[in-house]
C-alpha cells in the first residue's frame, strides 16, 4: 500500500463525515471554555469557595496571563492582526469560493477562536484597568467564560448545520 493512501484513508479529507474533526472540535471548545485567560476555570471556583491563598493565587496568574497576552499584543499586535486576517481570508475563499471542505472545516474552528482572542484581549485590557481583584475579577473571568461558551455553542451549531448539508448535498449528487 502506498503511504499517501495509507495517511488520507486515516486522516479523510472531507472533514465533516469524519470522526477526528468532531472529536477535535469538542476538545477545542472544551479547552477554550476551560481555560480562561489561560487559567483554569476550577480556580475561580476554588477562590470564590475557600478565599485566601486560593483566592491570590487565582489574582497573581490572572495577573501574569493578562499582562502577558497585552504585552505580545502591544508587541506583535498589528502583525498578528494581519496574518489572521490573511489566514482567515485564504480559509474562507478556499473553503466556500473554491469548496475544498478541509478549508471550510478550518475556517469554522479558527473563526470563532478568532472572536474569543478578540473577547480574551478586551477582558485582559478590563483586567488590568480596574478588575484586579475580588468578586470583581471572579465576575469578570464568569462573563468571560460565559460568552466563550456562547460562541462556542454558536459556532458549533453552524459548523453542524454546514457539516450535515455538505454531507447531505455530497451523497444526494
Amino acid at each position: 500500500m502506498d503511504w499517501y493512501q495509507i495517511v488520507f484513508e486515516v486522516i479523510d479529507m472531507r472533514s465533516f463525515s469524519n470522526l477526528w474533526f468532531w472529536i477535535v472540535l469538542a476538545v477545542v471548545w472544551s479547552s477554550a471554555s476551560h481555560w480562561v485567560l489561560g487559567v483554569p476555570y476550577d480556580m475561580v471556583a476554588r477562590a470564590r469557595k475557600h478565599g485566601g491563598q486560593a483566592a491570590q493565587d487565582l489574582e497573581d496568574l490572572v495577573r501574569i496571563n493578562a499582562n502577558r497576552l497585552l504585552f505580545i499584543i502591544e508587541e506583535a499586535g498589528l502583525w498578528i492582526t494581519a496574518l489572521g486576517s490573511a489566514l482567515l481570508t485564504g480559509l474562507g475563499l478556499t473553503g466556500f469560493v473554491y469548496k475544498i471542505e478541509l478549508a471550510q472545516a478550518l475556517f469554522l474552528l479558527a473563526f470563532p477562536m478568532t472572536l474569543v482572542a478578540i473577547l480574551s484581549v478586551w477582558s485582559a485590557r478590563r483586567i488590568q484597568r480596574e478588575d484586579r481583584a475580588g468578586e470583581q475579577l471572579w465576575r469578570r473571568l464568569r462573563i468571560q467564560r460565559m460568552l466563550t461558551q456562547f460562541i462556542g455553542m454558536i459556532s458549533i451549531f453552524f459548523t453542524a448545520l454546514w457539516g450535515m448539508y455538505q454531507n447531505l448535498s455530497l451523497n444526494v449528487l
